[in-house]
């Protein structure tokens, strides 16, 4: 019987995670054996269709398909202002380092940390983290 569901967590090291279905109920095991597709589309919030089977230890969700994934953030939900760097009076000494070096690490970091990240989306977060760090003088242009 064809079943939907959101994954409410999913660990692409592991292989493994869960699917909360629908119809409520326990929680649907699903494994990476059981994917047709790449497992770093999965993350919490992704919606999918599923068959049941009972495995050894429970439901388990097998012939997994992706029906939705959440939406993206857009560039107008992207706030415009940054509050104003006075108001932080606690300096500390750090690295400066130049904008090409901080952007390349921002952006593997964001990559490591969400590989659900759309390119918009890792756009929009440099920019307004690239601010921040011209306005408390983190880097160098």
């Amino acid at each position: 019987m064809l079943s939907t569901g959101k994954i409410i967590r999913f660990d692409e090291f592991k292989g493994y995670g869960f699917v909360a279905p629908d119809e409520g109920g326990e929680d649907v095991f699903i494994h990476v054996n059981d994917l047709e597709f790449d497992k770093r589309l999965l993350a919490p919030g992704v919606r999918v269709e599923y068959v049941a089977e009972q495995g050894d230890r429970g439901l388990k969700a097998g012939q997994v398909q992706i029906i939705d994934s959440p939406k993206p953030v857009t560039r107008a939900s992207v706030p415009a202002v940054i509050p104003d760097a006075d108001t932080h009076v606690d300096d500390v000494v750090c690295d400066v380092l130049s904008l090409q070096h901080f952007t390349a690490e921002l952006t593997e970091g964001l990559l490591r940390a969400n590989r659900g990240l759309t390119a918009e989306q890792i756009l929009d977060v440099r920019e307004v983290v690239t601010r921040i760090a011209r306005d408390h003088k983190w880097v160098e242009d």
